[in-house]
């Protein structure tokens, strides 16, 4: 009986450690200047026009890329944040340097809306949905009028075709 709450206590401590060398190995990569490079670069837009990610533009000839990423490398080797490289991109090249509006602002209006509109129209197309389902709906008193010449016709199409209404 000893043996084998030992041998599951050497299994979990195992599990553990094998988590822990895990956890440290992806951890050790996040700190590295290239990881971070890329991370950057993928956080800023090229500035030449063509619209792409500044680490993915690759048109021959691009006037802008060579020049911003070895700022953006300058930027890294002198030791400061991401958050400080950003800014100085912004305020060299403008706000539409970044890849993705900030989260303050205005900008912040970039990210609610779209959550916003999503939720209006769903809110719309519930209330419309209840509202045909109702018995004075647009839906059903547009389909089937009042007037007793139209049921009188419909009655008869019914007979001769065999409908029974359904679809």
């Amino acid at each position: 009986m000893r043996s084998a709450r030992a041998r599951f206590t050497f299994l979990i401590k195992g599990v553990q450690a094998l988590t822990l060398a895990v956890a440290v190995c992806f951890s050790l990569g996040a700190t590295d200047a290239g990881s971070r490079f890329t991370n950057l670069n993928h956080r800023l837009m090229c500035t030449c026009g063509c619209a792409e990610i500044l680490g993915e533009c690759n048109h021959v000839g691009c006037p802008s890329s060579g020049q911003e990423l070895a700022e953006l490398k300058a930027g890294i080797a002198a030791g400061k944040s991401d958050q400080e490289i950003l800014a100085s991109f912004a305020a060299k090249y403008g706000a539409t340097v970044l890849a993705a509006p900030t989260g303050n602002g205005f900008d912040l209006v970039a990210w609610i809306a779209p959550f916003a509109v999503f939720a209006a129209a769903l809110l719309g197309t519930i209330l419309l949905i209840r509202r045909w389902g109702k018995p004075g709906g647009k839906m059903e008193s547009a389909a089937r009028p009042s007037d007793p010449a139209t049921d009188a016709l419909r009655e008869k199409i019914r007979r001769e075709t065999g409908d029974d209404g359904g679809i």
